[in-house]
């Protein structure tokens, strides 16, 4: 009997799927079934994106912090989305967080739009480009309380940078 009874609570353990697994899959399926104003294949993208690119803008992965080659610029410009050329974020807005990600205190209105995604357990908000959907971070509110109050917390592989010229 007892042997009956560890068998079935092992199979309730295996078969259990926590809430976070469906809502990220429903989150993943909503923004695949999204038209924006740019919408390309999946074999398109991997075309036209690096590696990176492609694993952070259209699967919604994350970069290492500390790894970006935007954190340390200064001077002013754009930062504009590396999938559609998007302007998202102005270097006027960038500042320094400590986080290992290059951080801004607001976006560029409607160019960026926000979800909530579950994939480490609970609510984020995550950000994308309005214009074609490429994941791009997520906004805390842990941000300069001087300004917004807002740290927009974005992957440096799904942002070029756009010198003032």
């Amino acid at each position: 009997m007892k042997k009956i009874m560890l068998i079935g609570i092992c199979l309730l353990a295996i078969s259990c799927k926590g809430v976070s697994q469906e809502k990220e899959k429903e989150a993943e399926k909503e923004i695949a079934e999204s038209t924006y104003p740019i919408s390309k294949t999946e074999a398109e993208w991997r075309a036209e994106l690096t590696d990176m690119q492609f694993y952070i803008l259209r699967k919604a992965g994350t970069e290492n912090p500390g790894s970006s080659e935007l954190l340390n610029i200064k001077e002013p410009g754009t930062y504009v989305c590396a999938a559609c050329k998007t302007p998202l974020f102005s270097s006027e807005h960038k500042f320094d967080s400590g986080t290992g990600w290059p951080s801004f205190d607001s976006a560029i209105e409607g160019n960026v739009a926000y979800d909530v995604d579950y994939k480490i357990g609970y609510e984020r908000t995550e950000e994308h480009c309005a214009v074609c959907g490429g994941h791009l971070g997520h906004v805390f509110n842990d941000g300069p309380s001087d300004t917004t109050g807002k740290r927009h917390c974005i992957n440096g592989a799904a942002l070029e940078f756009i010198p003032v010229k």
